[in-house]
């Protein structure tokens, strides 16, 4: 995948490998240039508020949905070596939000759709079912969570999560939840899979930060991470446009 660390590797190798004077110093200005934007702060945010759709406030919803849609990838770190303890991923605020939802009583159901690793599923530790181990722990009913483990991708989630519903809840209402910055994907996939859904976006990478010294001119390490995220998922959007997946 061309990231943004990669693609900026590649041109500061150029420039350092290159004879040619004039192409070294544009392979070099391009590779600054291209470093400082992507960890400017303010920059980034302003992607970021650009892409992730608006914040869904709860006390304005109406009705109640039959399913809530819990995207995995990124929801478990993992079990620690030797413990108990179980750590919420990078995208762990979506378990957080389906929690909230289920107990505002927004949703009924919760049907948690992707896949793990082989290991992790034989031994049913993979991330669905340690997501859905989290929400009975916090006092959501096993029999409220139901499971699509076959999905390897976002189009799959959709795929195989569309055959669920349409079997189970043929006449349901459903209600979607993931990360902001994939909510445009896994609803365009939703969509094409026949499913429509209203969305919950969770795990906010955008903000509203105050204009200032450091934020528009330092270069962040933190920034640059996010617009990587962003970054990854702008060419997965294209690349599933253009499949015609969304």
């Amino acid at each position: 995948m061309a990231m943004p660390l990669s693609i900026i590797l590649v041109l500061m190798a150029y420039g350092f490998f290159t004879k040619n004077n004039s192409r070294k110093r544009l392979a070099v200005g391009l590779a600054f240039v291209a470093l400082y934007l992507s960890s400017n702060t303010c920059l980034v945010i302003k992607a970021l508020n650009w892409w992730e759709p608006k914040v869904t406030l709860m006390q304005q919803m109406t009705g109640t949905y039959d399913v809530g849609v819990l995207l995995s990838g990124g929801l478990i770190a993992g079990s620690k070596p030797y413990s108990d303890l179980v750590s919420l991923g990078n995208n762990g605020d979506r378990v957080l939000q389906t929690f909230r939802l289920y107990k505002a009583g927004k949703i009924k159901k919760i049907l948690i759709t992707g896949m793990s690793l082989p290991y992790q599923m034989r031994l049913r530790k993979g991330e669905t079912r340690e997501a859905a181990g989290l929400l009975v722990q916090w006092g959501v009913p096993a029999s409220d969570i139901m499971f699509e483990e076959k999905a390897r991708n976002t189009r799959e989630n959709a795929k195989y999560s569309a055959a669920i519903l349409k079997q189970k809840f043929p006449s349901g209402k459903y209600i979607l939840i993931t990360s902001a910055f994939h909510m445009r994907r896994a609803k365009g996939c939703f969509q094409k899979a026949g499913i429509r859904a209203d969305i919950f976006p969770a795990d906010y990478h955008g903000g509203y930060n105050n204009i200032n010294f450091n934020n528009l001119v330092i270069p962040d390490a933190n920034a640059f991470a996010d617009f990587s995220v962003l970054w990854h998922e702008l060419i997965g959007y294209v690349v599933y446009k253009f499949a015609g997946y969304i």
